[in-house]
């Protein structure tokens, strides 16, 4: 079982008084995810088909999950500040299931920094808070991003020192192999970045990232590895 299981307990503590402080007659909010730049003039997209359909596809929300978060928030805010009505409307209303749109480019886009990766929107103009609720769950596309991002970085330098130096670059797709399973702090971490490392590559060890590319991507098998013994 996760930690957290519960899609109304997926965001910072702000966020859940925020349908006190828009201003009245507020009806739609729009928002977008770019990245503003850093070590590469350009950044691959990956990552947020994982998180919709792990957590905001179907009818996510249920009148236990409403009163766990009630409980919850009334204790952690010292005052009742949480936004039962609202969720009710939305249990009510669209059956649990979350009333907002996305947009988004291709995932394993390679795009420009300072360009719009996707946009969220409310589509129940009774509950423009909405749109800005996951925005915490949402940019977690920082992490499969960065890992592809570099990954095919390190591609790249190993195509231009392969072209120098082989006659062939057949083998280049298994020239960075992925163990990185035993170097981050949980499964779920490496899942993510083990699938994303694979748009790059397809030598890898790490069982999760494969896992994840056939439970949320629908890819049979994205890497490939070799019987070994233990070694140092």
């Amino acid at each position: 079982m996760a930690c957290v299981d519960n899609i109304l307990l997926v965001t910072d503590s702000y966020k859940v008084t925020h349908h006190m402080q828009y201003p009245k007659g507020t009806t739609k909010i729009y928002s977008y995810f770019e990245s503003r730049g850093g070590k590469y003039p350009e950044t691959v997209f990956f990552g947020l088909q994982y998180i919709l359909k792990r957590w905001l596809v179907g009818s996510v929300v249920t009148k236990e999950m409403i009163q766990e978060a009630k409980e919850f928030y009334n204790l952690h805010f010292g005052e009742d500040v949480f936004n039962e009505e609202g969720w009710t409307y939305i249990l009510k209303k669209h059956g649990g299931r979350i009333p907002i749109k996305i947009r988004a480019v291709p995932e394993g886009t390679v795009v420009p920094v300072k360009n719009v990766l996707f946009t969220v929107e409310n589509t129940d103009p009774e509950v423009p808070w909405i749109t800005n609720y996951f925005e915490t769950l949402l940019v977690q596309v920082w992490y499969p991003m960065t890992v592809a991002t570099n990954s095919r970085a390190q591609k790249e330098v190993i195509a231009n020192n392969m072209t120098e130096t082989s006659d062939t670059l057949e083998k280049l797709p298994f020239m960075l192999h992925d163990f990185g399973f035993r170097g981050v702090t949980s499964v779920e971490s490496a899942a993510i970045g083990g699938a994303s490392h694979l748009l790059n590559f397809v030598g890898s060890d790490t069982i999760a990232g494969m896992v994840m590319g056939r439970k949320y991507y629908g890819c049979d098998m994205a890497g490939f590895s070799i019987p070994a013994a233990e070694h140092r």
